[in-house]
């Protein structure tokens, strides 16, 4: 058996990075690889053979030679999701679909696929395959049990590219014991984390260590879910390390309650996990409250967050804006606290209500909820949330311009400064060779402070910690973090959706010129989003718009714009053309949509991962022809 699986394109947001992959660190394009695949992958059956797509790093390929293909996928992928699932199954593969939002919400897949595998695999995915080879697999595979987690295997770590990923990842437990009302987690694997054996944890980190990984994230949703597991573990990977030679720096997320564990502060640092994600939500006390978050309210947040510094562990966050006891005054009250806490991986969202938490079932009873492009996307500017005294307008405003205010040059150095302060001695070096590190600051230098004038360059300069050299890292890592998430922010935050409009007509004009009847329009097929579709069908055509690349540039750069670019043939003559105007846009690639025929594809030497891959063909509208 063939056996094809594929993780979908995952739309840019907060934590892709985009920018700081594509433009600064050396031979990246994604932060985390696709676990669950590769985990897959190790319980399938050891005579099949298996391949691993990763979107996000590789393109898709239209035709492949398989017998069955698998997609997994967060909610986040559900669209692209979608659009492999209808291109795979009109052309007769069998399709089957998992991960977190077909085990969610397995209903929603119903008469899409041919079967659904929802819940953890370790059971019901060796199940599926023994039925695929009989000839008489079900609609659904579901877990309806406990999965023991000593049945998890060693994941196929070999099927995946890691050396395009910043982070090769691993996971410890599942589950988490507290009730945040927003959460799913707790939906999909329950209030009792559930736990690997620190044996089986080494035998991972042995087939890390033996593919020449450095950096590993733990995507457990709560590490320290079970305290004492969890120390018994960090015990175990110290002396691993100290064994290796400590080849791994660690990351991973956890709860605020590590900050009064003085025996967890020191078991993290000692395995050198230089960084921890941390659920902070909200500083009014009152908002944890609402939402259940009570084990951020044992202790003063700040207080937390800088003993966790000392021990030299970086902070990253998550925050939220629009529980029913948030203001106005509320976003204030986020910046200063993000401000003094000098976290700079924040990741404010609006509060979203995800199918089947607690949340989503209140707020249906009380019919506040409402239809928006994307639910699951709470890095929006947009919620499926009915605020109880804000309306969605001023909720976008405000939200907007938190942002706006933490990503300037000064917000960004404050953060740095008011960080560095309470940082202990770190582990943390970049992981990169020395090469690759004076490599990444040269392009920092050039692609990210001096386009910002000399007062960014100051405001660099001010962050530098002049007596404690170790901490230089640090200070890059934030701000290559920081101008990356303002780039993001930028391009999707702050852009006036009618001066998109206009821009775009102006663009959509100046390429008409030269192209022929129906070769060029304006839609919105993407999100909603403005769109500039183009269709190129000769060579004129092709040199015409490789000669319009600046002014595509200018639009992505100046707007929320989608591109377009379809072809059904690429004339041999023409190749050069296409490949040099796709260079050019590849800094916005996820913006860039690309339409184009397997053969005309075979022809392309340049690596269209960086773009989205169209699947289903799109076609002019009748009634807007150009003029």
């Amino acid at each position: 058996m063939r056996l094809l699986l594929i993780n979908p394109k995952v739309p840019e947001s907060f934590w892709s990075f985009k920018w700081a992959v594509s433009t600064i660190l050396p031979g990246k394009r994604a932060i985390n690889p696709p676990l669950g695949l590769a985990t897959l992958a190790a319980l399938t059956p050891k005579h099949w053979d298996v391949e691993i797509v990763d979107e996000n790093v590789d393109t898709v390929p239209l035709s492949p030679q398989v017998d069955i293909i698998g997609i997994g996928g967060m909610g986040v992928q559900a669209l692209r999701q979608r659009e492999l699932i209808q291109y795979y199954r009109q052309r007769g593969y069998y399709v089957v679909v998992g991960g977190a939002a077909a085990s969610l919400c397995p209903e929603n897949y119903e008469g899409l696929v041919d079967s659904v595998v929802s819940g953890e695999a370790e059971y019901i995915w060796p199940e599926f395959c023994r039925d695929f080879e009989a000839g008489h697999t079900k609609k659904l595979y579901k877990e309806t049990g406990t999965v023991d987690l000593a049945d998890s295997p060693v994941p196929r770590f070999d099927l995946l590219k890691l050396n395009y990923y910043s982070n090769a990842t691993l996971q410890y437990s599942r589950g988490c014991p507290f009730t945040c009302e927003f959460c799913d987690i707790i939906v999909m694997f329950g209030r009792k984390p559930r736990m690997k054996s620190p044996e089986q944890v080494g035998h991972e980190l042995d087939a890390l260590k033996g593919l020449g990984i450095t950096s590993v994230f733990f995507v457990d949703d709560n590490m320290i879910g079970n305290k004492k597991a969890a120390k018994v573990l960090l015990a175990y990977i110290a002396e691993w390390q100290a064994k290796n030679g400590r080849p791994f720096a660690f990351g991973t997320e956890v709860s605020i309650n590590l900050a009064q564990d003085e025996e967890l502060l020191s078991g993290l640092h000692a395995a050198n996990f230089n960084w921890v994600f941390i659920g902070i939500e909200s500083p009014d006390p009152a908002s944890l409250k609402e939402t259940g978050k009570t084990q951020n309210l044992r202790e003063d947040l700040l207080t937390s967050v800088q003993r966790i510094y000392s021990r030299g562990i970086e902070v990253l966050a998550g925050f939220i804006v629009g529980f029913d006891n948030d203001t106005p005054a509320t976003f204030e009250q986020q910046y200063r606290f993000i401000i003094d806490s000098g976290i700079q991986t924040a990741m404010i969202g609006r509060l979203a209500a995800l199918p089947k938490t607690p949340l989503y079932e209140r707020l249906e009873r009380e019919g506040r909820l409402r239809q928006v492009a994307d639910d699951t996307d709470n890095t929006s500017i947009s919620s499926n949330v009915v605020h109880k005294t804000m309306s969605d307008e001023v909720m976008a405003r405000l939200y907007a311009d938190v942002y706006r205010r933490l990503l300037t040059d000064d917000g960004i150095a404050t953060r740095i400064n008011n960080k560095l302060k309470y940082m202990g001695k770190t582990g943390y070096r970049g992981g990169y060779t020395l090469s690759q590190t004076l490599g990444l600051v040269g392009r920092l230098i050039t692609k990210g402070l001096l386009p910002g004038g000399p007062r960014r360059v100051w405001h660099f300069l001010r962050t530098w910690p002049l007596t404690r050299p170790n901490l230089v890292p640090t200070m890059i890592a934030d701000w290559i973090t920081g101008l990356s998430m303002r780039k993001f922010a930028a391009d999707n935050l702050w852009c006036a959706f009618g001066d998109d409009l206009k821009l775009i007509e102006n663009a959509r004009a100046a390429i008409a010129r030269t192209l022929r009847h129906g070769e060029v329009w304006i839609g919105r097929q993407y999100a909603g989003l403005p769109s500039l579709n183009i269709r190129l069908g000769s060579a004129l055509s092709f040199t015409a718009i490789a000669k319009a690349a600046p002014q595509l540039r200018k639009l992505l750069r100046q707007s929320q714009t989608r591109i377009l670019l379809a072809a059904d043939t690429l004339p041999v003559e023409c190749v050069d053309d296409l490949e040099k105007l796709l260079k050019r846009l590849s800094q916005y690639g996820d913006r860039v949509f690309i339409q184009i025929s397997e053969a005309a594809r075979e022809n392309l030497s340049i690596d269209l991962s960086a773009f989205q891959l169209v699947l289903v063909p799109v076609t002019a509208p009748v009634a807007m022809p150009v003029q």
